[in-house]
């Protein structure tokens, strides 16, 4: 990652915690896991804010959300109930296994039209994984060959793949107008218009056929609790507050997951023994026909090894979005202001060579101990850490290894033959994305 690797070589010169300038602006920059462990867990209440006039989650730059929310109560509150309706609608429970294993299905049956011949998985995988945030702020699915729902995830990764002249216009305005950025940055307002004015739509639906004693799916929920608030002239709970909400979900659930898991086959491609490792384990726990369910996974430690090596090695999110302090602080001996902006650099955690030997090596029996189990180690936090910790974590776990097994369940991933490798040094951006690549699936018997 360009910018991660820059940080990384200061990180040598200067240590894990500095200070770099963007014209005025001052932002202390993280590595390392025990710098980012200190700040955001044993000095959550001063790490855990947002920078202040930044709002890159947010589609009209005013209503915050909660992924864009400054650290205190209306966040606190937001993101508590946002949590509880999440655990209501199956995060963690069967009745989400279920949603995920269909999108599985829907998803091998999509494969299974390719017939052996080379495709890219990249947009079949991003309808899967977008369909399960469907289902939960929805309460339901869309056909992959619907033109509402293509739309909706071009729109989705327009905004996700946003270039860095379009942050930079976001923070200084006079940018927008030149001629080179102008036109860009309409087609990313309009992008992002367009999912607002889709969620928008779902949520006047969900109002005409609003039933309080039938709760649906997260949208319902929401309302429920709006309603509860009518009388309260402080009440946050808004139609635009929800709607912002509902497309920050969709944002930081869709293309990171699908990216995970376009990651998780380049490196089976790449890596054969260990696809067929993976399989030889799937196959003795699950069999042909038994669908995985998360009860399988203690039983499967390499699968869950292989798909925590993906995490370090692809390092999907390189930095998380920036921090900013909540108060006056004082951290290794630096005085930082209140309002600081923050950088956390995850990437500096996964491809440290003191924690991983030979890191960009990608190696499953890292968490593989001698008796054949799973190691959970601390210094794998693609998620991030403390308060601010990703909402769609149990969520975004559970798609992985329901997904990942259902696919290797059902087939053999290869190379097109005579396809050259793909580099498993990925493309920069926002989101680290492996270069695009071509593959073949063979049904196993």
């Amino acid at each position: 990652m360009k910018d991660s690797s820059a940080y990384a070589k200061l990180s040598k010169k200067y240590g894990d915690v500095f200070t770099v300038y963007f014209g005025p602006r001052r932002v202390v920059v993280l590595n390392g896991y025990a710098a980012i462990h200190e700040a955001l867990v044993k000095n959550a209440e001063n790490f855990s804010s947002r920078p202040l006039g930044q709002a890159f989650f947010s589609a009209d730059g005013k209503t915050l959300g909660i992924a864009d929310e400054s650290y205190g109560p209306k966040w606190k509150e937001h993101r508590k109930f946002a949590m509880m309706s999440l655990r209501d609608f199956g995060v963690g429970k069967k009745s989400l296994e279920g949603k995920i294993l269909e999108e599985a299905r829907a998803l091998g049956d999509e494969i299974c039209k390719t017939n052996g011949r080379p495709f890219c998985i990249s947009q079949m995988m991003q309808n899967a994984v977008s369909n399960v945030i469907c289902s939960i702020v929805f309460g339901s699915r869309y056909e992959y060959d619907d033109m509402v729902f293509k739309s909706l995830l071009k729109a989705i990764q327009r905004v996700f793949g946003r270039k860095m002249v379009e942050f930079l216009a976001e923070q200084l305005p006079p940018l927008k107008v030149l001629p080179g950025v102008r036109k860009n940055y309409q087609d990313l307002m309009q992008s992002q218009a367009k999912i607002m004015d889709h969620i928008k739509e779902r949520i006047r639906e969900h109002e005409d056929t609003f039933d309080p004693n039938d709760i649906r799916d997260f949208i319902d929920a929401f309302l429920l609790e709006s309603n509860k608030r009518q009388t309260d002239e402080n009440n946050t709970f808004t139609e635009q507050e929800l709607a912002t909400i509902v497309y920050q979900l969709f944002l930081a659930g869709t293309d990171t997951t699908a990216t995970t898991l376009r990651w998780a086959l380049l490196y089976m491609i790449l890596h054969p023994d260990i696809q067929e490792k993976v399989q030889q384990e799937i196959d003795s726990v699950l069999g042909p026909n038994q669908e995985p369910a998360m009860a399988h996974r203690s039983q499967m430690p390499y699968t869950e090894a292989t798909l925590t090596e993906v995490s370090r090695h692809a390092t999907v999110a390189p930095h998380t979005i920036q921090h900013a302090t909540s108060n006056d602080t004082t951290f290794r001996g630096y005085n930082i202001p209140k309002g600081t902006v923050v950088e956390v650099i995850l990437w500096s955690v996964h491809h440290d060579p003191n924690l991983w030997p030979e890191p960009d090596k990608f190696d499953p029996n890292r968490f593989i101990d001698d008796a054949g189990k799973y190691v959970k180690r601390e210094g794998v936090i693609p998620f991030s850490l403390g308060r601010r910790v990703c909402l769609g974590e149990q969520l975004a776990r559970m798609e992985l290894f329901l997904i990942f097994t259902s696919l290797l369940q059902r087939f053999t991933f290869k190379l097109p033959e005579g396809a050259p490798k793909p580099s498993e040094k990925g493309v920069p951006g926002p989101l680290h994305q492996p270069v695009p690549f071509m593959l073949i699936a063979e049904p196993r018997e």
